[in-house]
């Protein structure tokens, strides 16, 4: 059922998240003019405040995360907030929750950022509050569970209330601009896909780099891990993207569906084919930062670092590896995919001194959003000597090959989505589910080996043992 809801309820509304992206957020769209005026925004939380002071916490959040620049009718915006406190344990609340939310029949939207124990008592109350009706439709921040049981666990109690079709996953990744663009890159471009396979590229790498150490995640960081963290869902999500066969249609029924398969292509992960991490004492640009366990406080046998070597079983990948890379405490914030092609068969120039170098894609989606594609060129000379070819870096820079276009952030996509109810970009059961079975056998493979984290300095790459998962295999990681 296609609607524009009316109404936005946020849980989780005085947190973190929602101060940092989505309140900035629905304040850009709403300078934009690209949310209905008559759109309400309700928000809930244990926070004991009233409508005027919960549009106070607003205001401090806008002037501390929103640029100036784009802060235009933020009074107008404030004008659309109101606030119901709420301990969504009990289901007393939720009967005032739904009085303060009024008619849904125009539709409502419900955004449930709050922790993964807290979502079946607050579906309980919802339904109890009659907030589950036909114009409804709920969207889920991760973590979703930390194993394929729990996961279930919650996706069941969910689609208890909610229908498949009015469940909106999120993994704010997709949201990228950059990312959205890898399916542009691959599907509107001739060029691209009768080499995107194995017969042409060597193989594929992902990294996630963080420089950042526990930023006060410190409980929910120690039970998950970076597998958990980064791997079961970003970076999955990515490789889905890069790996995945032309759609139908760009649509959320075709573009989920490929995604899903590939998915269900990953190969189980072997013996020594992942490496863990946990960082160390060290300097980030040029600042002394603790060690995990300091951080801590504790010993922990929890990775902050993974490598591993992938492969998708399937007529298009088999053969290539794709090895994904991501660890907090890394010497860049820096997140891109490689697609090295192979070298050509063979080489007319050899004979004339020439070294040859294959081409390389690599699709930067941050910190800065840009796609190089690295060519070989001749070098300009009269060439006495022999002929001298160089890598040559076609460079799109995003900010610069659209400097008309409003760079936004991937919140304001996905909420607008969202609002009107759009899944293309958010993630649907049978893929998470896909995501935690593969990452379940790998945490099993980890038990039954005893593999304990390899400590690394911050400020490097990981563990050596890092750089040679890749070198046993004549690759070098992209740096």
């Amino acid at each position: 059922m296609s609607f524009t809801a009316n109404r936005l309820l946020l849980f989780g509304a005085t947190g973190d998240l929602s101060q940092r992206m989505l309140l900035p957020s629905l304040a850009a769209l709403h300078a934009d003019e690209l949310i209905d005026p008559d759109l309400r925004i309700i928000g809930t939380a244990r926070s004991d405040l009233d409508d005027a002071g919960f549009r106070q916490f607003a205001r401090e959040a806008l002037e501390k995360y929103l640029p100036a620049n784009r802060r235009s009718k933020m009074a107008d915006f404030l004008n659309r907030l109101s606030y119901q406190p709420l301990d969504a344990t009990t289901l007393d609340g939720y009967t005032e929750l739904a009085k303060k939310v009024g008619p849904t029949d125009g539709g409502l939207a419900i955004f449930l950022s709050t922790a993964p124990s807290l979502f079946e008592p607050t579906i309980k109350g919802l339904q109890h509050a009659g907030l589950d009706g036909d114009t409804v439709r709920m969207c889920l921040e991760k973590p979703l569970g930390t194993d394929l049981g729990s996961s279930c666990e919650i996706n069941d109690a969910v689609a208890g209330a909610y229908p498949e079709d009015r469940i909106f996953r999120i993994d704010h990744y997709l949201g990228k601009e950059t990312v959205q663009n890898l399916l542009a890159l691959r599907f509107a471009n001739l060029m691209f896909e009768p080499i995107w396979n194995s017969a042409h590229i060597d193989h594929v790498q992902i990294t996630v780099g963080e420089t950042v150490g526990l930023e006060g995640r410190v409980a929910f960081y120690d039970d998950a891990g970076a597998l958990r963290d980064m791997v079961q869902n970003h970076m999955l999500q990515l490789l889905a993207l890069v790996a995945m066969e032309p759609p139908g249609h760009f649509d959320a029924t075709a573009v989920r569906d490929e995604k899903v398969k590939v998915l269900r292509s990953l190969r189980k992960v072997e013996t020594g084919e992942t490496v863990t991490g946990q960082y160390r004492a060290g300097a980030i640009e040029g600042q002394a930062v603790p060690g995990y366990d300091d951080e801590l406080g504790k010993d922990s046998d929890t990775e902050t670092f993974v490598a591993i070597k992938a492969h998708v079983d399937n007529w298009r990948w088999k053969g290539v590896p794709f090895y994904l890379r991501t660890g907090k405490r890394l010497p860049e914030r820096v997140t891109e995919i490689i697609v090295q092609f192979r070298c050509v068969p063979h080489s007319i120039f050899e004979g004339k001194g020439a070294t040859m170098k294959p081409n390389k894609l690599v699709i930067g989606i941050q910190p800065e959003e840009n796609i190089t594609l690295s060519l070989m060129a001749k070098v300009p000379g009269l060439d006495r000597e022999g002929i001298r070819l160089r890598q040559v870096p076609l460079n799109i820079a995003m900010p610069d090959a659209f400097s008309g276009a409003v760079r936004r952030i991937a919140y304001e996509r996905l909420l607008l989505d969202l609002i009107e109810g759009d899944q293309t970009l958010f993630v649907r059961r049978d893929e998470v589910e896909a995501q935690w079975e593969w990452v379940d056998a790998i945490r099993s493979l980890w038990n039954h080996d005893e593999l304990k984290p390899k400590t690394y300095t911050s400020g490097t790459w990981g563990p050596s043992a890092a750089i040679a998962l890749a070198e046993r295999d004549g690759v070098t990681w992209h740096e």
